[in-house]
């Protein structure tokens, strides 16, 4: 293979990019470097006609790290690695409709997630990204002096439990893990292992409440950072069609499922790649 510098094309001044004119099956060092910096820089990363199989997808993410097998996802059943992101024609619910980062309520929490499609409905059924750079950038300083030092809750019992938003909806089948709870506390301001910028860490779907705050005092303050995390100027929407491929970084983006085709079947692949303690 030649030595051939990748092209990226930013998707909006919020965040995202595409990586053009490259074929994951077959990378360079020095493009897996490019690759990287890419994805350092924008948050998230997208992939356009693209043909891997399913063991080209574990290869690829196992250029980045440990694969992180999630514990509550439908596995596919031919690779654990893999996790399925399926929704079926008769189903309402979708999987990660709400805007929330993948993983934070690990220890470690997740690096990235590499998510593949494999079958899309016709229309519909786009993926939004938020840059939390750029919204705790956005913050003024007093409240970035009140954030400072501060740690939230993230939670998986309201998730994946057995009373939780899954189980209660038509995904309850596809679930798993309702016995393996988790509750962890993290930095609502954490300065990225690997760019070195401040990012607000707290999100939607997993953050239940600030550490030595009750539920009631935390409520107003996590709701107004809700907001202004998703205001447009922060957010790119990726439209989807076959052979597309995202790749995001979970410690400073959040991500949201538009579910807006139903009667139609979605199968996405994704894998997971494990991260650091973050501070």
């Amino acid at each position: 293979m030649g030595f051939q510098t990748i092209n990226v094309r930013k998707l909006s001044g919020g965040c995202g990019a595409e990586v053009l004119g490259i074929d994951l099956r077959d990378i360079s060092n020095h493009q897996m470097k490019e690759i990287r910096q890419a994805y350092i820089d924008h948050g998230v990363i997208f992939f356009r006609d693209q043909t891997i199989t399913p063991l080209e997808h574990i290869a690829f993410a196992r250029r980045w790290g440990q694969i992180d097998i999630n514990r509550y996802f439908p596995a596919n059943g031919e690779y654990p690695e893999i996790a399925e992101v399926r929704k079926e024609k008769s189903q309402r619910n979708n999987v990660g409709g709400n805007w929330h980062t993948d993983h934070s309520y690990d220890v470690a929490p997740a690096m990235g997630s590499i998510l593949v499609a494999r079958e899309l409905p016709e229309e519909g059924g786009d993926t939004l990204f938020a840059n939390m750079y750029a919204a705790y950038e956005a913050l003024s300083d007093g409240m970035k002096k009140t954030l400072e030092g501060m740690r939230a809750v993230h939670s998986t019992t309201h998730v994946f439990g057995a009373g939780g938003f899954y189980k209660a909806g038509d995904q309850a089948s596809g679930f798993k893990g309702e016995d393996k709870m988790i509750e962890v506390t993290h930095p609502v301001v954490i300065t990225h292992p690997e760019s070195g910028r401040k990012a607000l860490y707290v999100n939607p779907g997993f953050t239940i409440g600030f550490q030595g705050w009750t539920s009631d005092e935390s409520r107003p303050l996590l709701e107004y950072l809700y907001r202004h995390a998703v205001q447009p100027e922060f957010t790119c929407r990726f439209q989807w069609r076959d052979g597309s491929i995202a790749f995001w970084d979970n410690r400073a983006t959040w991500h949201s499922a538009v579910n807006d085709y139903h009667g139609h079947r979605r199968l996405m692949h994704r894998i997971t790649i494990a991260g650091v303690e973050l501070g």
